[in-house]
Order: C-alpha cells, then sequence, then structure tokens
C-alpha cells in the first residue's frame, strides 16, 4: 500500500497556520472531519473530500469542469501526487492565499462542492 493509500505522512510537514486559518472558516459550513492523509491535512463535510493543506498549499477538490477553469487563474496546478493528475482536484500555492479573503473564497469553492454530493 502506498502513503496516500495509507494516509501515512512521516516525514512530511504542512503549515500549522495555515491549517488554523481554514478550520473555522469549514467551522462555518457545518461538521467537518479533519483527518490526516496525503501527507497533510484533509477536511471531508458529509463524508466527502472539500479540501486540504499540503505543506504550504492548499489542495481544493471541485466540479471537473471548475478545476479546469480555476487552473487558469495564478498559482494553480493539478493535484499529483502520483505521476497521474486527479480530476477534480487542484493545489493552490500557499502566497496565492496568503490574503484571508483568497483562502476563504477556495476554502468555500471546495465546500460547495463537497456539500452538492450524497452525503457518505
Amino acid at each position: 500500500m502506498s502513503d496516500l493509500e495509507t494516509g501515512d505522512n512521516a516525514g512530511m510537514a504542512y503549515d500549522e497556520a495555515l491549517v488554523e486559518r481554514i478550520r473555522p472558516i469549514l467551522g462555518a459550513r457545518g461538521e467537518a472531519t479533519e483527518r490526516k492523509m496525503f501527507g497533510g491535512v484533509a477536511w471531508m463535510l458529509q463524508g466527502n473530500m472539500a479540501c486540504g493543506v499540503l505543506g504550504d498549499d492548499v489542495a481544493v477538490r471541485l466540479l471537473p469542469q471548475d478545476a479546469d477553469r480555476a487552473l487558469e487563474e495564478p498559482g494553480t496546478r493539478r493535484f499529483d501526487m502520483t505521476g497521474r493528475p486527479a480530476r477534480g482536484f487542484i493545489v493552490i500555492a500557499g502566497d496565492a492565499v496568503s490574503d484571508d479573503a483568497a483562502l476563504e473564497r477556495w476554502v468555500n469553492a471546495g465546500a460547495d462542492y463537497a456539500l452538492s454530493l450524497p452525503s457518505k
């Protein structure tokens, strides 16, 4: 089993301050479940992944067509930990979410998508 599957994050650090900035945004959206995965922290809403912190960056899950459009924005890239990009997932560079409004916009976009899916 890979680190991705086990959620093993040995040797990988993530930005705790960024995690602390995201918690209240998601807390306002309902009961978020926090989970260590991908070498960072991920949040689930109704059992569906909304977003996460990987190192200094934020990963967000969106509708695939929204993710494709989001990749046109500065500081974004495809989420790719295995050599195969994950459809509907993007990563936003930490410096692109240093502003609270920008962080809130991205986190809420991921939360909107997670909450649009059937509960797991």
